[in-house]
């Protein structure tokens, strides 16, 4: 029982690999940062030869307000094993051009989240009376925020920071008195150039992603996204820290609607007994920009 107890208490930030097609996944200084809406349903699974394993689903917006303003809303959902956390998320940005070369974006972001065990885990011959696991079964409710900036150097070269677990890591703080608990623990990086060849035919991404949450393993990626016929047609290879390597496959079909899928494969001996994690993510343009535009925006 003790697992259950140590699920019930952590605040778990789910794992989701497509933040280089949508960064406001990681960072809600993104929202409305392409001048405009997108509309992006996510979903993934992974250890799949496993029972109960875990799945993660979510729908996400965002877009401009005037020409300043950004706003994103997401909703997300997953589970593993008997536990079910439901997110529901806010993202407010403010964009400007500090020249006309680099633009940046600082954003807020607010967080209702539900953690919820099973009620079949009061069944189980193992269950001991625990408050925290009782408590899950009713439904354990939390708040948090997270604040973030998002800047690009001619449009070509782009860097993000966002600090997340604001609350909870200043509760901590309160809690325990330390100096080694603080916000600055919890923190995401991601950072990257795109080289254009062939007047924007073929393109080259290299990005860097280093990920430090709240009550899960630190995390670096590097990551390289090709793209051909204008983007048309997206592939890309991802190495992390986690011993893990990523295969991502995407094509925009039109201007307005655009799928990827990414395929993990664990480096670890797990990888014998799962078929690795599968990754599905469908981008819809509410509007979208002249062709012009579109290709300076990416």
């Amino acid at each position: 029982m003790a697992c259950f107890a140590w699920a019930a208490g952590a605040q778990n930030e789910a794992l989701v690999t497509h933040y280089q097609i949508a960064p406001i996944l990681i960072n809600p200084a993104y929202a409305g940062f392409k001048g405009t809406h997108q509309l992006f349903f996510n979903a993934r699974t992974q250890w799949i030869a496993f029972p109960d394993a875990p799945k993660t689903v979510g729908v996400q917006y965002n877009g401009p307000i005037g020409n300043t303003f950004g706003l994103g809303v997401g909703v997300m959902t997953e589970s593993a094993a008997r536990l079910n956390n439901l997110r529901v998320r806010l993202n407010y940005a403010f964009r400007f051009n500090l020249d006309e070369t680099v633009k940046l974006s600082v954003g807020f972001s607010t967080e209702y989240k539900q953690m919820r065990l099973g009620n079949n885990i009061l069944t189980q011959a193992i269950y001991d009376f625990d408050d925290i696991i009782n408590g899950a079964v009713d439904g354990r409710q939390l708040f948090d925020a997270s604040f973030g900036v998002f800047g690009t150097f001619n449009d070509r070269t782009f860097v993000g920071l966002s600090f997340a677990n604001l609350i909870s890591a200043r509760l901590d703080d309160i809690v325990t008195s330390t100096e080694e608990s603080t916000f600055l623990n919890h923190y995401v990086i991601f950072a990257g150039h795109r080289f254009d060849f062939n007047n924007n035919a073929v393109s080259l991404e290299p990005s860097l992603m280093i990920r430090q949450i709240r009550d899960a393993p630190f995390q670096a990626d590097i990551n390289l996204k090709l793209g051909f016929l204008n983007d048309r047609v997206v592939g890309g290879i991802s190495y992390r820290s986690l011993k893990s390597l990523g295969f991502l496959f995407g094509s925009e079909v039109s201007n307005s609607f655009r799928l990827f899928y990414t395929f993990d494969m664990t480096l670890q001996d797990i990888q014998q007994f799962s078929s690795g994690a599968h990754e599905l993510t469908v981008g819809i343009g509410l509007n979208t920009p002249d062709k012009r535009a579109r290709l300076r925006n990416r």
